[in-house]
């Protein structure tokens, strides 16, 4: 019970490590405050773990914001909200890059800033986790405008360590290898694509939602408490080989 009488914000709660997230930190005393887009899949979180709900279109930057006002004051925020649109260089659309950059990057950017402009002002602390992805990492095929977004997360990552340091709000992003999501088996669900990407994990699985759940609320702890600007990778070891 080591989050006991804290709360967090997580965005992209209904699904995948976003609700993994949610249900593991709620079973370690957190009060969990879930935004989605969809209904549906939060009001089962709220069933299974008491969580207050935000529906919210989070590519809208208006609507992101009023959402971090509904969430109000929490000590965590996670961005877990994330979506794909799989396209080459070559093939690269206007609608596909609005889509990936104005759910993966900009409304974490804006609901980082929401989130520290409210700790701020009520006396400072708190923690930030941006979950990225080793595709920030490393060139896959198909995800120009995904590796982007994960890259330019954990650049801004660094810059909110550097400047909400002193305002004693901690910084950390958290980079999963592939994990097998709805969304993921969509990019991995070939063999062809997936096996040789799976050798090159010398722990021989790609991660599960609660491998990186796990990880996050490592990066939460006071255990923690000297991390910040940090990229934690979940990879099995994919980056050390």
């Amino acid at each position: 019970m080591e989050f006991e009488g804290k709360s967090v914000i997580i965005t992209g709660a209904g699904k995948g490590i976003g609700r993994s997230t949610a249900i593991l930190l709620a079973q370690r005393g957190a009060r969990i405050v879930g935004i989605n887009r969809s209904r549906e899949t939060l009001e089962s979180l709220r069933e299974e773990t008491g969580a207050r709900i935000v529906i919210a279109d989070l590519s809208d930057p208006a609507g992101a914001r009023a959402a971090m006002q509904q969430a109000g004051i929490c000590d965590y925020l996670i961005n877990c909200a994330g979506t794909n649109v799989l396209e080459t260089t070559l093939d690269m659309t206007d609608e596909g890059y609005e889509t990936v950059l104005g759910i993966n990057l900009r409304a974490a950017l804006i609901c980082s800033q929401e989130f520290a402009r409210a700790r701020i002002a009520a006396g400072g602390g708190g923690v930030i986790v941006n979950v990225t992805s080793i595709a920030g990492h490393r060139g896959f095929p198909d995800h120009l405008c995904y590796a982007a977004s994960k890259a330019g997360l954990e650049g801004a990552t660094r810059v909110m360590a550097k400047e909400l340091g002193p305002h004693g709000i901690r910084a950390v992003a958290v980079a999963p290898t592939v994990t097998m999501t709805e969304l993921a088996a969509v990019a991995w669900s070939d063999p062809a694509k997936a096996d040789p990407m799976m050798v090159r994990h010398p722990i021989g699985r790609f991660a599960d939602p609660e491998d990186v759940a796990r990880s996050i609320a490592m990066a939460m702890s006071d255990d923690a408490a000297m991390v910040t600007g940090s990229v934690i990778t979940v990879d099995g070891g994919f980056l050390a080989v």
